[in-house]
């Protein structure tokens, strides 16, 4: 059964390619590896991607190096099933989020943009290495259509440990950043996290309240508040109330 997270991240790179009936395209390939080989730093690897096609083309060779695979061996099932799966609902918001903000833009500002994000990516050896990747359009047509975007995938594990992942919208040419976007909320809803239960919990330790309050307020006992506390805890990863409380309003969970 597929997975119907990329169901809909794969209909939302169709619609910003859909607009016009596909004409044979041919690349500039001597341009693109000039820019390519402009825009690579330390242990990246980068691929054309086709949001139409689902196509990746001019994988580098450096992806053996980040991952472990042959350019060849890339492709958008590979990626897809080797994104960690705690991180792949967050992914699915952000490249919902991505489209949105790029079908908003004027035509000349499609190739003014990139994105930025960051996911765990396993490689071939089976670890996870922490990725950042940026896209940015560098072909549309004078329709808006999106034909090519230049996708770096940096390995970022040992200068930036993960801790969350962080849309951002970077402009080019005087064009104004977007940092830390907040994305829509489609798969990575806080129940995947949280039950409803620990929810009500949660939302009243934000605000303040103390297990025996929160018993009063939902009419339940001590005991089941402080387990639920506990449970909250340990799946938020945190190390205390404090860190919790922060990390519940900077993630949007209550």
């Amino acid at each position: 059964m597929k997975n119907p997270i990329l169901t809909d991240i794969y209909k939302n790179w169709a619609e910003i390619g859909r607009f016009k009936s596909r004409e044979e395209l041919q690349l500039d390939l001597e341009l693109y590896k000039k820019l390519l080989d402009i825009v690579q730093v330390g242990d990246s690897y980068y691929f054309l991607f086709d949001p139409f096609l689902r196509k990746m083309e001019m994988t580098s060779a450096m992806v053996e190096k980040v991952v472990g695979i042959r350019p060849d061996e890339l492709d958008v099932d590979y990626l897809m099933n080797n994104i960690h799966p705690e991180d792949l609902p967050v992914f699915g918001d952000f490249e919902a989020t991505v489209v949105e903000f790029k079908k908003a833009l004027p035509i000349d500002k499609l190739t003014k943009y990139k994105s930025r994000y960051n996911y765990r990516f396993r490689t071939k050896r089976g670890d996870y290495v922490h990725i950042l990747q940026q896209s940015i359009t560098v072909l549309a047509d004078e329709d808006g259509t999106i034909l090519r975007n230049l996708v770096i995938h940096t390995d970022i594990s040992e200068i930036a440990p993960f801790q969350r992942m962080k849309l951002s919208f970077i402009g080019l040419d005087g064009e104004p950043s977007f940092v830390d976007v907040k994305p829509r909320m489609l798969f990575s809803k806080t129940k995947a996290i949280f039950s409803k239960s620990e929810l009500e919990v949660l939302k009243l330790m934000v605000q303040g309240l103390n297990s025996e309050s929160i018993a009063n307020q939902l009419f339940r006992s001590i005991h089941t508040i402080r387990n639920h506390r506990k449970n909250i805890l340990r799946k938020s990863g945190c190390l205390n109330v404090q860190e919790l409380l922060v990390k519940s309003v900077k993630e949007d969970w209550v």
